[in-house]
C-alpha cells in the first residue's frame, strides 16, 4: 500500500518505518527541514532499540522516504496517518491545533479516496472534528478513523511488529476493510484487531494509560506504607503479582512515572471529565501521588543530611524517564536535579543515552556530566539512582566505594538486594524497603 505519515516524532517515525518493513511504500512528512534532511541521510533523530537497522534498510530499498511537502507526501496515498503533537495546555487539555491545522490543509489537496487516521492520542470526539474540518474543503470522498498506538518506549519496534492488539475505530465498512488489510500481517488469532466506533477507540487509549498510571501510583503508595510498617514492597509485589486478576506488570515501586504519555494522558482525561461535569476522583489522586513520589528521594536525602545540602556533591545515575530511551519528558531525575541544586548541592550525572537531551535544556549551573558511570562517582558524597538502566544493576561495588567520598546510595529503582548491599558496606535507602545502615 501507499501510506503517508504526517509527523516524524516518536510515534510517527516508528509507525512509518515499521509499515515500510512490511513492504508498504511510506512517505513521512515533517515541517522541520533540518530533521528531514538528517533522515534522508539515514540518521535516526531518536534513540529506540532496533529502529536504526530497519530505518536504513527501508531507505535503501526505496520503501521509506521523507519530505517537508504535505502535497508531495500524500500523493497517491491510500492511507494518511496523523502522528502529530498534542501537547497539554495549562488546564491539562490536549492541544489539537497541529492535528486540525493539517486536517484543514488535507481537505484542500486530497485527489482521491483516502482514509485519514488519528494515530496521535486525542480526546474523545476528535475524529468527528477532523472529519468536519477536512469536509469544508474536500472535493473527494474520504473517511476518518482512530487507530491509537500502544508503544512502549524501549520496545516500540517489537510492540509495533508483534502487537498485543490493534484497536481501530471506524464507522465506514470501506475504511475497516482497508485497515484490516493493512494490519493483517501484524496480527494473529491471539493478538486480534478490535474494530469499534471512533469515540470508543479514542477512549480506549486514555483508559489504558490512565489505568497503568493508577497501578503504578497505587504500588508507590503501598511502598511508602511498607516503609512505615517494616514490610518489604518487593515481597508484596511478588505476592500480589502472582494473582492473574492483578498481573505482575507495572507493579515495581519507585519515584514516579514520567514520559510523554502517562502524565499528559492522565491530565487530558481529567480535563475531559471536568468538561462533562464528572468528578474523576481516582485520577486526581493518581496525579497527586505521582507528583509527591518524584520528590521522595529529595526528602530522604534532605533528612539524611539534616537539611544541610549546600556544598554537597551527588552522583546521579540515570536521566531518562525509563531505560532504553533518551526521552526526558516528565522524568523524575529532572525534579531531583532542580530541588537539590536549588538547595545548593552540585550534581554530576551519567546516562547512556539521555545526556544530550538534558544538555540541550541547559537546566542549571549546578549540573555536570561524565562519560561513564564510575567517573561520575569521583568525590561525590552519595550516589542517586533515578533510572534502572541494565548497566547499573550489577556494578563493581568495590570501584563504587573507592570513588565515593562516603559509601552512601539513594536508590529510586530498588536495583540492589538488601543483603548484598549490606555485605558491601553501603548505607542504602531505597523505596518501600528497610534502610541498610
Amino acid at each position: 500500500m501507499k501510506i503517508a505519515v504526517i509527523g516524524t516524532g516518536y510515534v510517527g517515525l516508528v509507525t512509518g518505518t515499521c509499515f515500510a518493513e512490511m513492504g508498504n511504500t511510506v512517505t513521512c512528512v515533517d515541517i522541520d527541514e533540518a530533521k528531514v534532511s538528517m533522515m534522508k541521510k539515514g540518521r535516526v533523530p531518536i534513540y529506540e532499540p532496533d529502529l536504526e537497522n530497519i530505518f536504513r534498510r527501508n531507505i535503501n530499498e526505496n520503501r521509506l522516504s521523507f519530505t517537508t511537502s504535505l502535497e508531495e507526501g500524500i500523493e497517491d496515498a491510500e492511507i494518511i496517518f496523523l502522528a502529530l503533537p498534542t501537547p497539554p495546555g495549562d488546564d491539562g487539555s490536549a492541544d489539537l491545533s497541529f492535528v486540525l491545522g493539517v486536517a484543514e490543509e488535507l481537505g484542500k489537496i486530497l485527489k482521491q479516496y483516502t482514509v485519514i487516521i488519528d494515530k496521535s492520542t486525542v480526546p474523545v470526539g476528535t475524529a468527528e472534528r477532523v472529519r468536519e474540518v477536512v469536509a469544508k474543503n474536500a472535493k473527494v470522498d474520504f473517511d476518518v478513523a482512530s487507530n491509537p498506538e500502544f508503544l512502549k518506549e524501549g520496545f516500540a519496534v517489537s510492540d509495533f511488529m508483534k502487537p498485543d492488539r490493534v484497536v481501530i475505530g471506524a464507522s465506514s465498512e470501506k475504511a475497516r476493510a482497508l485497515l484490516g488489510k493493512l494490519y493483517s500481517p501484524f496480527v494473529t488469532a491471539d493478538n486480534p484487531i478490535f474494530f469499534m466506533d471512533e469515540r470508543s477507540a479514542e477512549m480506549t487509549k486514555y483508559a489504558a494509560n490512565a489505568f497503568l498510571a493508577t497501578k503504578i501510583s497505587f504500588m508507590n503508595e503501598i511502598a511508602n506504607l511498607c516503609e512505615k510498617l517494616g514490610a518489604n514492597v518487593d515481597a508484596v509485589r511478588l505476592g500480589i503479582g502472582s494473582d492473574p486478576r492483578i498481573g505482575s506488570r507495572f507493579l515495581n515501586s519507585g519515584i514516579g512515572y514520567g514520559g510523554s504519555c502517562f502524565p499528559k494522558d492522565v491530565m487530558a482525561l481529567q480535563h475531559t471529565a471536568h468538561q462533562n461535569n464528572y468528578d474523576f476522583k481516582i485520577l486526581q489522586a493518581v496525579s497527586i501521588v505521582n507528583n509527591v513520589q518524584k520528590q521522595l528521594l529529595v526528602t530522604k536525602i534532605s533528612n539524611f543530611y539534616k537539611g544541610n545540602l549546600k556544598g554537597k556533591k551527588f552522583a546521579l545515575w540515570g536521566l531518562a524517564f525509563k531505560p532504553d530511551t533518551d526521552d526526558i519528558r516528565e522524568a523524575p531525575s529532572l525534579e531531583i536535579i532542580k530541588a537539590l541544586t536549588k538547595a545548593g548541592a552540585k550534581i554530576v550525572a551519567y546516562d547512556p543515552e539521555a545526556m544530550p537531551s538534558v544538555k540541550k535544556h541547559a537546566m542549571t549551573d549546578g549540573l555536570g556530566f561524565e562519560e561513564d558511570q564510575y567517573s561520575a562517582l569521583k568525590g561525590a558524597d552519595a550516589l542517586i539512582i533515578a533510572t534502572e538502566w541494565s548497566e547499573f544493576k550489577t556494578p563493581n561495588f568495590k570501584t563504587m566505594k573507592n570513588a565515593l567520598k562516603s559509601p552512601v546510595i539513594f536508590d529510586g529503582r530498588n536495583l540492589y538486594d538488601l543483603e548484598e548491599i549490606r555485605k558491601q558496606g553501603f548505607y542504602y535507602e531505597s523505596v518501600g524497603r528497610d534502610v541498610v545502615a
